[in-house]
């Protein structure tokens, strides 16, 4: 771990970490974060989520005033939030898509993508598609014929369903996909497919080079199992109080949980107060 006052990038998950139960960002939260990049820090929202599924949030941290960056996807893209400018991505093969479609189809299951602010589907009245628009905020947009309206290349498709029957249907899909995307399930009712190799460190490994700075000047912050990658990385690595025990392990230390500011927390005992 290095010295308190050296971080210049600090790396953020979203939920269960900057996001309280509720989804909503505390005023200390949000306060605390625009401080420190007042001071100097640079914050990289690193997420699962779709790039415009983040947008929120990045506007709420002020991000594009500060020459932040929003990873999405679980590391799939990288934007430069004040230029809106793509700087990396991972995307699905083109010749993939079909056979999610197809395989999806003639196992009664809906399919979706993102496209820029829209979600893209044939069926915006399903209730998980309606419940991933939500908590987005993103608005559906209904396509006719799936395969020819969506915007290639593609970061994510996500095919829902009931949970019972999509488990089933994973294990077949992970087979039929070996070697040219990975399959897996971030909610009992959501199969993700994503490009292989998919991974928040990687991803930040590419913007440290980038913007010329080693791991040790970077704080990761983070909740989940797709957290731990990123929090092994970085010269220090935080894991939430709310985390699972396996990512408190990775981590160099654990701060408050997202209900009790843990990342205001953190942010003030080693950025903040070590400039003072």
């Amino acid at each position: 771990m290095t010295a308190m006052a050296n971080y210049k990038l600090i790396a953020l998950d979203i939920d269960g970490t900057l996001a309280r139960n509720d989804r909503s960002l505390s005023r200390r939260t949000i306060d605390t974060l625009v401080e420190a990049q007042r001071r100097g820090l640079r914050v990289v929202i690193a997420s699962g989520r779709p790039t415009w599924g983040i947008s929120h949030v990045a506007e709420a941290l002020q991000i594009e005033r500060f020459g932040g960056f929003v990873l999405a996807f679980n590391g799939g893209e990288i934007w430069n939030w004040q230029r809106r400018e793509r700087i990396y991505a991972q995307t699905l093969p083109d010749e993939v898509i079909p056979l999610l479609y197809r395989s999806a189809q003639s196992a009664g299951f809906d399919i979706m993508t993102y496209c820029g602010a829209y979600i893209m589907t044939e069926t915006p009245e399903s209730q998980y598609i309606q419940l991933s628009s939500a908590r987005n905020r993103m608005q559906v947009k209904r396509v006719d014929n799936f395969l020819k309206e969506v915007e290639y290349p593609l970061s994510k498709c996500m095919i829902v369903g009931e949970a019972e029957r999509l488990q089933g249907f994973e294990q077949t899909l992970k087979e039929e996909l070996q070697g040219r995307a990975n399959a897996y399930r971030s909610e009992p009712f959501y199969l993700e497919i994503v490009p292989t190799g998919i991974d928040k460190a990687r991803c930040l490994d590419f913007l440290l080079k980038h913007l010329g700075l080693t791991r040790m000047e970077l704080m990761a912050c983070g909740d989940g199992y797709n957290d731990i990658s990123m929090i092994e990385l970085a010269g220090l690595g935080v894991a939430m109080d709310n985390a699972q025990a396996c990512v408190k392990q990775a981590a160099d230390y654990v701060t408050l949980s997202n209900e009790a500011d843990g990342v205001a927390d953190v942010v003030c005992k080693f950025f903040l107060d070590a400039e003072r």
